[in-house]
């Protein structure tokens, strides 16, 4: 009796290894990823300014990727005016690294002064606000779609410093 279930046991666990190994024949080899690899230099960035009513004074955004799938998006922002960025939230997890120039962020009563490699992580729909320095470039992340929602209105002239 001890071998027949011992022949009982094994045929199954031999049969499942070899469908999966012949499962493994089909499988399509050097499949296309579902998107392609994406190279850019910021010299062939597409700036648009962000808030038109400033004029020339308008932080300006490029997007360098957006997923098809989940469209999480990775975005430049640079001021060419030093910009006190009032109250705002995003939709999905933000973070953000200064690349040049000065950046503060302020939520929750808490502020951090970032320089050039300076990183922060605000999580969906937390208000935050920030003050970035004139000629600041900061790379941001968003975990879905980019959107700005202002808690007390964008950014006016009088939140531009020369």
């Amino acid at each position: 009796m001890g071998a027949r279930f011992q022949y009982w046991l094994v045929i199954p666990i031999m049969a499942g290894l070899t469908g999966w190994m012949i499962g493994l024949l089909f499988l399509p080899v050097g499949a296309a990823p579902a998107e392609t690899p994406v190279f850019k230099q910021v010299s062939e960035a597409q700036w648009t300014r962000m808030l038109p009513e400033l004029g020339e004074a308008s932080p300006e955004m490029t997007i360098s990727h957006e997923d098809t799938k989940t469209h999480a998006t990775q975005l430049l922002i640079r001021a060419p005016k030093a910009l006190h960025v009032r109250k705002h939230w995003h939709s999905a997890n933000e973070t953000d690294m200064v690349i040049s120039g000065t950046g503060a962020f302020e939520c929750d009563g808490k502020k951090a002064e970032l320089g050039p490699g300076g990183f922060n992580y605000m999580p969906a729909r937390m208000a935050h606000e920030a003050w970035v320095s004139a000629g600041s470039v900061t790379f941001i992340s968003v975990d879905g779609p980019w959107d700005v929602n202002w808690v007390e209105g964008a950014p006016t002239s009088a939140d531009v410093t020369p």
